[in-house]
């Protein structure tokens, strides 16, 4: 009698094991975050979303990425999370960069805002999650400009307003010099006149190359009477132009010195950005060390 396939309990307890010890490790990360959240503590679950970042960073520890091995388990509720860890971080940074606001477009997303003042300039996003700013790339440089200008005693837009204004004048010199351009093109018909009525086989060549160079030159005041009619026009444009990159100019004064304010210096604002998730969770730290001693 042949014997019925019976399941090889030997062979399968060790997968099973390995199955449930998965799970159970699971569990237990989902466990601590819940806890970890219920608590408030912020240090924690920081550890939690990015425990590999967090020991190379606070323990000066080598790269392990089993430490981040159950982190996926949490993707779908990052927004969650963000919006969570929001509070206590935007009240740290209320503290230490005064300069910026910071509106939440959506759950767990933050768009920064440089200062309080009219036309303020978005100026990127709050990264809750990794603890750093994500600059918009154009605006960061237009202030990075600014302070490496303001060592030449010039702003932003100082070469443009220059520019600008240089074609305003080159304008307006124009519009005054139309006597003397009616009086040239009064002077040019007469010579192109006289010119058509030369007729010389010998000369010839000579004749139709001055009616040419006349016919140039009366072009060219056409041109220029053109340019002149339509330079009212243009020299509002330019105006309009040289306000708005003036208020830009002052805008980014604000800024300037609202960093100076705080950090004395770009460098030190820069510097002080690359260290943001250790500073951060360097306080953290020290907050529970002074609550536990409190205890």
């Amino acid at each position: 009698m042949e014997k019925q396939n019976q399941p090889d309990l030997e062979n399968q307890d060790q997968p099973t094991r390995e199955l449930t010890d998965s799970l159970q490790q699971k569990l237990d990360y989902l466990t601590t975050l819940r806890q970890a959240i219920t608590a408030g503590d912020d240090r924690l679950i920081y550890e939690l979303i990015d425990g590999d970042h967090y020991h190379q960073a606070l323990l000066n520890e080598d790269p392990n990425p089993t430490r981040n091995a159950q982190v996926g388990l949490i993707t779908d509720v990052h927004p969650a999370v963000s919006h969570y860890l929001s509070t206590k971080l935007i009240d740290y940074l209320a503290h230490e960069y005064p300069f910026f606001y910071y509106e939440e477009t959506q759950p767990g997303e933050f768009q920064i805002y440089f200062g309080n003042w009219w036309d303020r300039r978005k100026f990127g996003k709050l990264n809750v999650l990794d603890v750093k700013f994500e600059f918009s790339a154009e605006e960061f440089n237009k202030l990075q400009k600014t302070f490496e200008l303001a060592h030449a005693h010039k702003r932003f837009n100082t070469d443009a307003i220059q520019k600008i204004s240089a074609a305003s004048d080159q304008l307006q010199k124009l519009i005054d010099a139309q006597d003397d351009r009616d009086a040239q093109k009064d002077d040019l018909r007469q010579q192109l006149k006289e010119n058509g009525q030369r007729n010389s086989l010998f000369d010839s060549g000579r004749i139709k190359e001055e009616r040419q160079q006349i016919i140039d030159e009366l072009s060219k005041l056409a041109d220029e009477d053109e340019q002149a009619n339509n330079a009212h026009a243009t020299m509002k444009d330019n105006e309009a132009k040289i306000l708005t990159l003036s208020k830009e100019d002052t805008i980014l004064a604000y800024e300037k010195q609202a960093i100076e304010n705080a950090f004395k210096s770009f460098e030190n604002f820069n510097e002080r950005n690359r260290s943001l998730y250790v500073d951060y969770l360097t306080t953290l730290i020290g907050k529970a060390q002074v609550a536990s001693d409190d205890e």
